[in-house]
């Protein structure tokens, strides 16, 4: 897995758990090969992924329809790179 989101929200995280998978099936799953999302508590979650387009990812995360759903339900999303060391 490279990609570690850490996420903050208004909602709760059946809602964002329920985002992340519909964003899945419909077009995300191209270039997310593997994940695996960790409820922290009600309010933040971590969402570990291994991304296969960077491009195609970022262009999601910033389409205006990702963003009005960050803004709608409080969502603020940290992206970090991961590498595998040894």
């Amino acid at each position: 897995m490279n990609v570690c989101v850490v996420s903050t929200f208004k909602c709760t995280f059946d809602v964002l758990e329920a985002k992340i998978k519909e964003d899945l099936a419909s077009g995300a799953g191209a270039f997310v090969a593997d994940y695996e999302l960790v409820k922290v508590n009600d309010h933040k979650s971590i969402f570990m992924a291994h991304v296969t387009d960077f491009e195609a990812m970022g262009a999601m995360m910033n389409s205006p329809e990702m963003k009005k759903w960050d803004e709608d339900n409080g969502c603020v999303d940290t992206v970090y790179m991961l590498e595998k060391m040894g």
